[in-house]
């Protein structure tokens, strides 16, 4: 590997210096041509081909000799055991980047110019400083069931049966263990969301916020018609960043329910078929979908990074 690294480098420094030594047009192009070929190298190695590759295996049988055409996809949206893993994930993607969002903007509102907001963002950030893992295996303990005649040793039950409440089976009874499992999520990304949108909330210019105080506008106009507006394609960046995030959720899911109670969405699915199951027709198949999935986001995500950098 190391060699095959050190040839690679060295054929790029020869070609370097070939250009470097042509003044002539077709020089210049020739050195523009040497300093993008290693990305394309990379795009085509490392993305357009596993994706070509994905689309091709996904029209195969589960030995992946046999072709099917379509018949992958077409499982994909009726069988009842795909169709439950995609309401999942409609419901991860929807619930996860608005609720974070929303938690987000209400935090770095609240902390902005405040006495403890270098403490205050500090604590809220800390769940992104842990891993997916680790903070499942967090909650996981927080969700704890014991039979109603031992001690509660989860957080979420102990609480329940001081007040003289039922305890309940966070994880276990469905469809409610599906919103449990994403209010972890939302914890750990309420700490991006804040971060992002409290440095898009300090960029908003003080005598435009100072103009609506003389104008006579109340708290809640000022969050409406100024700082909103403001801060909008920062907004826009972060629900798409969390929704990329959330198609790709998998961590979670295996860490506390393992797929089990029909928990499971898109991306631990595929793990199901593919190294459970055996069936990689399928599996390429809810891969290819994940991808058809996450590109536009990534590519409007691109672009409105883009549009936020030219503010």
């Amino acid at each position: 590997m190391f060699i095959a690294i050190a040839v690679f480098f060295a054929v790029i420094a020869v070609i370097l210096l070939a250009t470097q030594r042509m003044r002539s047009r077709t020089g210049e192009l020739a050195q523009a041509a040497a300093f993008v070929l290693p990305a394309v190298i990379l795009i085509g190695v490392g993305l357009l081909y596993p994706a070509v590759t994905s689309m091709y295996q996904s029209l195969f049988d589960k030995t992946g000799e046999g072709f099917v055409g379509l018949d992958n996809y077409q499982t994909i949206f009726t069988d009842s055991e795909q169709l439950l893993v995609l309401r999942n994930t409609a419901a991860w993607v929807i619930l996860v980047p608005i609720v974070s969002t929303a938690i987000g903007l209400i935090y770095a509102v609240l902390i902005d110019r405040s006495r403890f907001e270098k403490f205050a963002k500090a604590l809220i950030f800390l769940p992104m400083a842990i891993s997916l893992v680790g903070a499942s295996i967090i909650w996981k303990f927080v969700y704890d069931y014991r039979d109603p005649t031992q001690d509660q040793i989860g957080v979420a039950n102990a609480v329940l049966k001081g007040l003289g409440l039922d305890t309940y089976k966070f994880l276990l009874n469905d469809p409610w263990n599906t919103l449990f499992l994403i209010i972890i999520l939302i914890w750990v990304q309420v700490g991006f969301a804040m971060t992002i949108l409290s440095a898009s909330i300090k960029a908003i210019p003080d005598d435009m916020i100072e103009a609506s105080r003389l104008d006579g506008a109340t708290g809640l106009q000022q969050f409406r018609f100024i700082t909103v507006p403001s801060i909008r394609p920062s907004l826009i960046v972060v629900v798409t960043t969390i929704s990329i995030t959330t198609l790709k959720a998998f961590d979670i899911v295996r860490t506390t329910t393992g797929g089990n109670f029909d928990t499971s969405v898109l991306a631990y699915q595929f793990y199901t078929e593919y190294f459970r199951s055996y069936n990689q027709g399928l599996a390429t198949a809810i891969a290819v979908l994940i991808f058809i999935l996450v590109m536009p986001i990534v590519i409007y995500n691109v672009r409105q990074m883009r549009k936020l950098e030219a503010r």
